[in-house]
């Protein structure tokens, strides 16, 4: 009974000792598993290493700020801004008000002093004798002319029958060239027909067409009329047509992706951006205007037509009164000068000056 009991022991004893080694053996393999895992983290920060230059980040700690990031954006951003401002200060137009000063020392003493001018040389040449008196009469006896226009009272009456007549006959002419000028300059077939008799009626003298006028419509105002349309109508449509020549076709593309197509398109867009060369064309087509009026009231005459400035000048040629021719002339000139300066030099100042394209105290 008692070696029972022993040999139970043993074997227990024996049990226990072979299981101590396998349990020791596991706690060796899981400290070489460990050491082995430890031993692959390194191996992996170390290649991160070599590839990037700089040692690997833990996942698990928080991210540290890109400063060098930051600090180019704002660099980038600092520069764009400089940017922007340099590109704002070139589209900037600055307009200065000239001074009361320089306005009178630019654009009223230098016209003055040339008339001085002219008036000296010319009473000079009078004193000197280079002309017989009955053909170059003297700037005083010119003077004594006009005064005695004004005594009589029909000086504003011969300058505004003339005014009047060729400013409407400008209107007239510039509601014709207008849309005239517009469908020469985007109907192609349009152009090739008639853009060359257009040339062709500019460059023709207007004097030309008054016997024909006179056949055609009498000795009257609708012939003075004709004559100015056929000598302003052709200036007006070729400037439109040159300025719509140098618009850029950008902008008609950005005009029709805005639905700017047909008339709109032709208001919006054609008309504003061809503006320089239609203000061109205005300014050419009032000279004609003037023009072609004073050759009609030369060469007509009728108590219907009143006397305008052309009639006056002719009625003073009949006469032999060179002081009255020269008051004519000098008045024709004086008229034209004042319309140019009070209506087309303004208005090609505005324009100009809109476009970047003239200093703001011109």
């Amino acid at each position: 009974m008692a070696s029972t009991e022993t040999g139970a022991t043993g074997s227990s004893a024996t049990g226990s000792g072979v299981a101590g080694p396998g349990a020791a053996g596991s706690g060796a393999r899981g400290t070489d598993a460990g050491t082995d895992v430890t031993g692959t983290d390194d191996a992996r920060a170390a290649v991160s290493v070599a590839k990037d230059g700089k040692p690997a980040q833990d996942p698990a700690a928080p991210a540290a700020p890109d400063e060098t990031a930051a600090e180019k954006q704002a660099a980038t951003e600092r520069d764009l801004s400089g940017l922007e401002a340099g590109l704002d200060a070139l589209d900037t137009v600055v307009i200065r008000r000239a001074s009361i000063g320089q306005v009178l020392l630019n654009k009223v003493l230098p016209p003055i002093v040339a008339v001085l001018l002219v008036l000296l040389v010319w009473q000079l040449a009078v004193s000197a004798g280079f002309s017989d008196p009955t053909k170059l009469p003297s700037p005083h006896a010119v003077g004594q002319a006009l005064a005695d226009r004004w005594n009589n009272g029909d000086l504003f009456s011969i300058i505004w029958t003339s005014v009047q007549r060729g400013l409407l006959g400008f209107l007239a002419a510039l509601a014709i060239g207008t849309p005239l000028g517009l469908v020469v300059a985007r109907v192609p077939l349009v152009r090739a027909a008639i853009g060359p008799i257009l040339s062709g009626l500019q460059s023709l003298p207007s004097v030309a067409w008054v016997p024909a006028a006179v056949i055609w419509l009498g000795i009257n105002d609708s012939a003075m009329y004709a004559v100015i349309l056929l000598g302003a109508v052709p200036s007006i449509a070729n400037g439109l047509v040159s300025g719509i020549d140098q618009v850029p076709p950008l902008y008609l593309r950005a005009g029709r992706t805005i639905g700017a197509t047909g008339l709109r398109g032709a208001w919006f867009i054609l008309l504003p951006a061809a503006l320089p060369g239609y203000v061109a064309g205005l300014k050419q087509g009032w000279a004609f205007s003037w023009r072609s009026l004073m050759a009609a009231e030369l060469i007509a005459s009728s108590p219907d037509l009143g006397v305008g400035l052309g009639r006056y000048l002719e009625n003073m040629r009949e006469g032999s009164d060179m002081a009255g021719v020269f008051l004519g002339i000098l008045l024709i000139l004086f008229v034209g000068i004042a319309i140019d300066q009070i209506i087309f030099s303004p208005l090609e100042r505005w324009v100009l000056r809109s476009r970047g394209l003239a200093p703001g105290g011109r």
